[in-house]
């Protein structure tokens, strides 16, 4: 691998350093000599997993045999010391110390999400590859830094959008995008709930979870279960600290689709709007079901306007993916299938000189095929990046509840310092993102 290449000049530039130039044996890290695109024959990627819970865990039992777990980190310490007893590799409560790892050559970022860019920032640095959970970031900013780290340090950077990997959902999107149902006009997208407020009771601490580190760059609060579990009663996923709701959940599968279908996978909306009452999101003081949460957090509806005069509506489109109108029919595009009306239009297989989507069938082979051949993977960085920031925009138009114009080059409101100032959110020192890159 490229990078591999890249490590080990800066390997000799060391020892040159030290050495003063003079020629001493040394031992070289296994894959160090692999050409660029042509390891050596037994040679499998070096994979780290950081967090290791529900969404951790199954990536790490579905890791194609060219990938091999070297080391996990979570910040619960039984929890990663039983998954990494399970597969026999280093266990560590602080990502850091995996990072240092030279074993590592790419590492699988799967924690919450206030904790994502900061991870992945400091992977790139690391000179580590990195396969992240969407949604890939918690802020806009966050993304935009998050590209220029692994455009700066050259990394393979896989977003965990694995509708992109299955061959149906291509396929609605190559139809879309060769204009079977026409020139699009409207897409109904699904009416995801924004994220509400926490102040659930204290509870214990577990022991051997560091509780400071799981909060990070977030305020300190105190410890509840249905806090820590992802989905529970209702967990951190529905909490506006932790996580843009579903929004940022289901939003970043479903919003991707539109984004791929319609070939703007590099740039976004120009206008956004609200539709109803002002939102109004609870604050839940003790464990229920997220049933009320979402009720009340999908008001107001949300529009947005694209350049080219596509207009989506959040409504009553499908979760995984949405609603195409065009001026002769219509495709629906959701997890694993899609159907077109009239079914003729769909039933002609395209021909020569058709728009073709990344083929992949696999995500994490196609996120370690790259790490090989240094190329971008179906889901780059970019692409999860601006997916991210619809989901973003979207709880901002909420919380603001007035019409917003987006400049998608420069990344800002235009004329509107009120919504400039929620690109970001303030973190709690130490757990700032990584000095400038």
């Amino acid at each position: 691998m490229s990078k591999r290449q890249i490590s080990r000049r800066s390997f000799v530039r060391q020892m040159g350093a030290v050495t003063g130039g003079i020629s001493l044996p040394i031992f070289v890290p296994k894959g160090v000599l692999g050409g660029q695109g042509r390891p050596g024959a037994n040679d499998r990627a070096g994979i780290g997993f950081i967090g290791v819970g529900r969404q951790g865990s199954a990536l790490l039992g579905n890791l194609p045999p060219a990938g091999q777990v070297v080391a996990v980190a979570d910040v619960y310490r039984p929890r990663a010391e039983a998954v990494a007893a399970k597969y026999r590799v280093k266990a560590f409560t602080d990502y850091r110390h995996l990072l240092d790892l030279p074993e590592v050559d790419g590492v699988v970022v799967a924690t919450p999400d206030h904790w994502r860019a900061i991870i992945c920032i400091r992977a790139c640095q690391a000179e580590k590859d990195i396969y992240a959970e969407k949604p890939l970031t918690l802020t806009i900013r966050e993304g935009r830094l998050l590209v220029q780290a692994v455009r700066k340090y050259n990394r393979v950077l896989q977003t965990g959008s694995q509708q992109r990997s299955d061959p149906r959902n291509r396929l609605g999107c190559e139809l879309v995008r060769n204009g079977r149902i026409g020139k699009v006009h409207t897409v109904i997208a699904h009416n995801y709930p924004s994220p509400w407020h926490c102040a659930l009771p204290g509870e214990p601490v577990p022991e051997g979870l560091d509780w400071d580190m799981w909060c990070g760059p977030t305020p300190v609060v105190p410890y509840h279960r249905d806090i820590f579990t992802p989905r529970a009663n209702p967990g951190w996923i529905s909490f506006r600290p932790w996580s843009g709701g579903e929004v940022t959940g289901w939003g970043s599968h479903g919003l991707d689709q539109i984004q791929w279908a319609l070939g703007t996978d590099e740039t976004g909306p120009v206008e956004i709007w609200t539709e109803g009452p002002r939102f109004n999101p609870p604050t839940y003081t003790q464990p229920e079901s997220r049933a009320r949460g979402d009720k009340l957090c999908s008001v107001p509806k949300v529009c947005y306007r694209y350049a080219n005069g596509v207009v989506v509506r959040l409504e009553n489109g499908p979760a995984g993916g949405a609603i195409f109108q065009g001026e002769l029919g219509t495709i629906t595009i959701d997890r694993g299938k899609f159907v077109v009306d009239p079914p003729e239009l769909g039933k002609e297989r395209l021909g020569e000189g058709a728009i073709r989507l990344y083929r992949s069938d696999n995500h994490l082979q196609n996120w370690l095929d790259c790490m090989r051949t240094r190329e971008r993977p179906v889901a780059d960085v970019e692409i999860g990046h601006r997916t991210a920031t619809i989901c973003h925009l979207i709880n901002i138009a909420r919380e603001l509840g007035r019409p917003l114009r987006w400049d998608p080059e420069k990344e800002q409101f235009l004329d509107d310092p009120e919504a400039n100032a929620l690109l970001d959110r303030p973190r709690r020192p130490p757990y700032l993102l990584p000095e400038a890159i």
